[in-house]
């Protein structure tokens, strides 16, 4: 099941179903004006995501009155047709989930570990890469989260912002794991370089983080081990990098980071965890007012946002 959150004038917040065809089926309710509130919904009573949904859509039915003959019906909405700038006075794609939180892992790519080592802060991110426990720091909460299309952010004192493309998983209770998004940590390289106690200011700050396109449920992921991810900039209508990776050369399996996020830390349901990056921009290409992000898998969408420096 393909889960999206998106905005209609007049109405504000609903949650939608994307079919096979791209269509959008409003699923929105009184008990579930969310995406976050369907997953708690369903670990409440103990049902699965498409039994609360199904329910939802029942009784949405009963009381939907039918259309007479003559009486203009509701406008089919495509996923296409949201997937555009955010623009109060039109249809479009808002963040898949309104996260509590948002953690994120690093140095659980093998690529991701050589490259860092070569910049070297101290030798720190290559004995974490051999060590039993990875790297695991709080990222965001939902008011620094943007959804497709929106701005991602470069921090004022920062020289060196660059992307970092990312799978992650929406996790439910007891450590489940309820579905899988994209997400670009944001970050601000120069920052943590200068000095690694410095790392909450590198990741943290308004736009530091893009969630999207969709939730798509766990059932619906064959393997989440073997994803092909692309990354691509876009300064001024050029391509000016692209790179890729496979979710195969993660170091690190998702149960283990979960089992040390959860150590003695109680996560909400509905957290967000990305799980780090196996594509490393060039030190020479740090995101620049303006630029376009877009991270994809074919499985899950694309996920673009244009930049803005904050100031």
């Amino acid at each position: 099941m393909k889960l999206v959150q998106f905005y209609l004038p007049e109405k504000g917040r609903r949650v939608g179903v994307v079919d096979r065809d791209g269509k959008i089926i409003d699923v929105t309710s009184d008990e579930a004006p969310g995406v976050l509130e369907l997953i708690q919904l369903s670990y409440e009573f103990r049902i699965s995501l498409g039994v609360v949904i199904a329910d939802i859509q029942d009784r949405l039915a009963a009381v939907t009155s039918p259309i007479l003959p003559g009486e203009p019906s509701e406008p089919e909405i495509y996923y296409d047709d949201l997937d555009v700038p955010p623009d109060s006075s039109s249809p479009h794609l808002l963040i898949p989930i309104t996260p509590p939180e948002v953690w994120g892992c690093g140095v659980t790519y093998k690529r991701s570990a050589d490259m860092r080592d070569e910049d070297s802060i101290q030798d720190i991110y290559n004995r974490v890469y051999f060590a039993e426990r990875p790297e695991i720091f709080f990222k965001a909460t939902a008011s620094r989260c943007v959804g497709p299309n929106d701005y991602i952010c470069i921090r004022r004192d920062s020289q060196l912002t660059a992307t970092e493309p990312e799978l992650a998983y929406v996790l439910g209770s007891d450590g489940e794991i309820v579905g899988y998004t994209l997400c670009n940590d944001v970050s601000a390289w120069d920052i943590e370089r200068d000095n690694p106690l410095y790392l909450s200011q590198s990741k943290i700050f308004y736009g530091c983080c893009a969630i999207g396109p969709m939730l798509v449920t766990a059932s619906e992921i064959t393997d989440p081990y073997d994803l092909d991810m692309q990354c691509r900039i876009i300064r001024d209508e050029e391509l000016i990098y692209e790179g890729e990776v496979n979710t195969s050369q993660l170091n690190r399996n998702f149960e283990e980071l979960t089992k040390y996020l959860c150590r003695d830390n109680p996560i909400p349901i509905g957290t967000v965890v990305s799980t780090g990056t196996g594509i490393i921009v060039p030190n020479d290409m740090p995101l620049m007012d303006r630029d376009i992000v877009e991270i994809s898998v074919e499985e899950i969408g694309i996920l673009s946002n244009p930049v803005k420096k904050l100031s």
